[in-house]
């Protein structure tokens, strides 16, 4: 059985999305070929990523996530960024080559399978969790600095991740930005310093990272984030109902 897309949500392609590293990738692709798009921003601090219409487009809660009305005679709708990353690609037929597809591919999966879960975990542990666990700092913040080192020793001699500029780039990049955040100096890190400076440089990224700005809150405003169980999109939902 498909799965129906509430139909006033398909007018043109749109991105649902809040501004953070995997809403910036699918920006960034955007952006840089060229395809309009609408940004629907989800506030994810209050609970937005919880509503029904929502839930229809992606499933699992998060941003970002993509509608396209144009896509192949009906309505696509697809969540996850590296997903969303490849039917763009395919798309507009551009920063996926047939004869790279698979290098490409495999950096995209290693963006998404390791260097954004790790430093999404940097992130929370350093910066955003209501108490400071060394173990699990220490943990994350080696973590990302191995990654770091897997991507710079990949780097030594290129310009991009896989000989000309592709999605696995524009999925990577966006996680080397806060490198702060993670405990990471980027002159650690010299050919990934040259090509994250390079990166981020060229006109499209850097107009994805001013529509997709930064929306910073006090770390309270997070928890909505934390600790989600199978039942917290109904359990939202039912407080927002109370409370209206």
């Amino acid at each position: 059985m498909k799965r129906q897309i509430p139909r006033n949500m398909l007018n043109i392609l749109k991105i649902y999305s809040f501004p953070s590293p995997n809403c910036h990738k699918v920006a960034i692709m955007l952006e840089e070929c060229g395809i309009p798009y609408k940004s629907c921003q989800v506030d994810i601090l209050k609970g937005e990523q919880f509503a029904p219409e929502f839930l229809a487009i992606s499933p699992n809660n998060k941003v970002p996530a993509l509608v396209d009305d144009e896509g192949s005679g009906v309505p696509v709708a697809i969540f996850e960024s590296g997903a969303i990353l490849e039917y763009l690609a395919v798309k507009s037929g551009r920063f996926l080559p047939e004869d790279k597809v698979w290098e490409i591919k495999a950096w995209l999966h290693w963006q998404v399978g390791g260097l954004g879960p790790m430093a999404g975990q940097a992130h929370h542990f350093r910066k955003f969790a209501p108490e400071k666990i060394p173990y699990a700092i220490k943990r994350y913040t080696d973590e990302v600095n191995r990654l770091y080192g897997v991507l710079d020793k990949r780097l030594k001699g290129r310009d991009f991740i896989v000989d000309e500029i592709s999605i696995a780039d524009f999925a990577c990049w966006p996680w080397t930005r806060h490198h702060e955040w993670q405990g990471q100096t980027l002159s650690d890190f010299p050919d990934l310093k040259r090509w994250f400076e390079a990166i981020g440089e060229r006109v499209a990224v850097k107009r994805a990272i001013a529509l997709e700005a930064e929306k910073m809150a006090p770390k309270e405003a997070y928890s909505i984030l934390y600790g989600q169980k199978a039942d917290t999109a109904e359990r939202v939902q039912n407080e927002k109902g109370q409370s209206s």
